[in-house]
């Protein structure tokens, strides 16, 4: 769905920060849910190893999404899904992420359960933001 949400416009995306960042948070966000899901299936792995494997993945994400989300603050272009409650629901997905991996480094397999729960959240919160992305194009007036 994001591929479509970036191709319908992407001269309005590039101009505008909020959509910009929206899609960069998109793309990074599904792009470390594939990475996190491929690293779990990698057989004999001890969960200290993966625990450190998913602790850089999320952090980063984590940090990709966070400033996006400020530097779309910022710039006050557009406030489309700008939301409070929006950055405390993703931001608590990457937390609960990160704090899967911590459980994991300390040998502690609830944290793979906890990582699973954030994924699938996650996962909702970037299907909502690729639509968001979709119909912030169109609510806004075109240029010209």
């Amino acid at each position: 769905m994001i591929f479509v949400a970036i191709s319908i416009n992407p001269e309005r995306i590039v101009r505008n920060t909020t959509h910009k960042n929206r899609a960069i948070n998109m793309l990074s966000g599904f792009s470390a849910i594939f990475m996190a899901c491929s690293l779990a299936l990698l057989g004999g792995q001890y969960l200290p190893a993966l625990g450190v494997e998913l602790l850089f993945l999320w952090g980063v994400a984590t940090f990709i999404f966070v400033r996006g989300y400020v530097v779309a603050l910022r710039a006050g272009m557009s406030s489309i899904g700008l939301t409070g409650p929006r950055l405390a629901g993703g931001t608590i997905c990457y937390l609960a992420e990160v704090a899967g991996a911590i459980l994991l480094i300390i040998g502690r397999g609830v944290g793979l359960y906890i990582a699973a729960l954030g994924t699938i959240v996650l996962f909702a919160f970037l299907i909502s933001g690729a639509w968001l992305l979709i119909t912030g194009i169109y609510e806004e007036p075109a240029e010209g």
